[in-house]
């Protein structure tokens, strides 16, 4: 893989650990951050060793929100030339489970990144916001979609027109992180629920976030449509056979992938 400015990476017992490492701005996110994200990201997505990635900052900050300094003089030709969220697009085709782990600051383009792991983990001191409104701008991210979809167009608009931030325990009233923990363990706990279901079929992981993601955006019929293919579509696999057989006799599965 190829070597990293913005963020480092370690691969151990089958996760990949993404570390954002910018701590001089706070880690603010940049164009080439969000790059090498998208290249991390769809580097472990094809590699079979890897059965799930966890997406971190430091205990100060997971990321304080866009670089600034990079925008500023931005136009929107500028802007439209560039492609602007062309890597982050990205983030959401990957198939594998993705787990955020939260602490400190979680500001702007940095709450949109968290927002595209599937499973989040927060310290006790993890501040999440959408501060554009401060700046005359707005979420282009995907931040006013995935608030909207979370806690409802009321809750939302409350939150991006104040742009005020909210607490780890008011993230988690509203659907938005799924855990609140100690800030030394906020990694930790994160890395657990990844190495957890590293061990369950990795063709259900993959079909099962297919099946949530496409329910949160379609009608309850076409859901189901979408999950009763997929549990077709599983009764293929090697794995599926594998699991009923190990289940028969009382063994622990070995699942492949396949």
């Amino acid at each position: 893989m190829a070597d990293f400015q913005s963020i480092t990476i370690k691969v151990e017992d089958g996760i990949a650990l993404i570390e954002l490492n910018r701590p001089d701005v706070l880690n603010a996110i940049s164009r080439g951050m969000v790059t090498e994200i998208r290249s991390a990201f769809e580097t472990f997505d094809k590699d079979d060793a890897v059965k799930a990635i966890v997406l971190t900052g430091n205990e100060k900050a997971f990321a304080a929100g866009a670089d600034i300094d990079e925008m500023m003089e931005d136009d929107a030709v500028t802007l439209e030339l560039l492609n602007q969220f062309k890597d982050w697009d990205q983030l959401h085709t990957i198939k594998k489970p993705v787990i955020g782990a939260v602490s400190g600051y979680c500001f702007g383009g940095g709450f949109e990144l968290a927002l595209c792991c599937d499973i989040l983990y927060a310290s006790e001191k993890a501040q999440f916001g959408f501060p554009e409104i401060k700046l005359g701008v707005m979420p282009g991210a995907g931040g006013t979609v995935k608030l909207t979809k979370l806690m409802g167009p009321k809750n939302a608009l409350e939150w991006l027109w104040l742009g005020e931030p909210m607490t780890a325990k008011e993230a988690q009233k509203h659907g938005i992180i799924n855990r609140i923990v100690a800030p030394e363990l906020v990694v930790e706990e994160a890395m657990k629920f990844a190495r957890t279901i590293a061990d369950k079929a990795p063709l259900s992981l993959r079909l099962i976030k297919e099946s949530v993601r496409y329910a949160a955006d379609h009608s309850v019929q076409d859901g189901m449509q979408l999950e009763r293919k997929n549990f077709y579509l599983l009764f293929s696999s090697e794995d599926q056979k594998e699991g009923m057989k190990a289940f028969t006799e009382k063994r622990h599965p070995h699942f492949k992938g396949k």
